[in-house]
């Protein structure tokens, strides 16, 4: 008959895997701890957490344990059911406020896009009179700044 499936290097080689991982798990902590810092310098030592495990604040443990159930159970049903309308009409209402702010800002937007080109205009406006006015000292301000840009690039 043929190789027994059984017998396989493959099969070989996980059994001997989990026979090392047995060993590995009936180690002590400190055997364990041992093979982690080696060949590091420091001492052996097993790790201990300082930070206990449950409420020290009575106080706290109290508050928590007296705090109502967020989870509505047999007759407080009928209350989830008027909480939930309660909160369906609160989004209602919030919606409803989010549109009229919505509508607000956007008007606000629109003003103020309107106060901008009207002050750019007038700035350009007054750009405009400076040049017609002074129309060599606006030349030789532009070939200055022709000068610089040309000089840096």
């Amino acid at each position: 008959m043929a190789d027994d499936p059984k017998n396989s290097p493959a099969v070989q080689s996980m059994r001997k895997e989990q026979a090392e991982q047995r060993r590995r798990a009936r180690k002590g902590e400190l055997e364990a701890g041992l093979e982690d810092t080696f060949p590091a310098s420091d001492p052996v030592s097993v790790t201990h957490t300082a930070i206990p495990a449950g409420r020290t604040d009575t106080e706290s443990a109290d508050r928590i344990s007296a705090a109502p159930d967020p989870y509505p159970t047999g007759d407080d049903l009928s209350e989830a059911h008027d909480k939930k309308d309660a909160v369906r009409e609160n989004v209602r209402a919030v919606r409803h406020d989010a549109a009229k702010l919505k509508e607000s800002l956007s008007g606000a937007a629109a003003g103020s896009v309107d106060v901008v080109r009207a002050r750019t205009r007038g700035a350009l406006d007054d750009i405009e009179n400076s040049i017609r006015e002074k129309p060599i000292t606006a030349m030789a301000v532009v070939a200055a700044i022709a000068f610089v840009f040309g000089a840096t690039r």
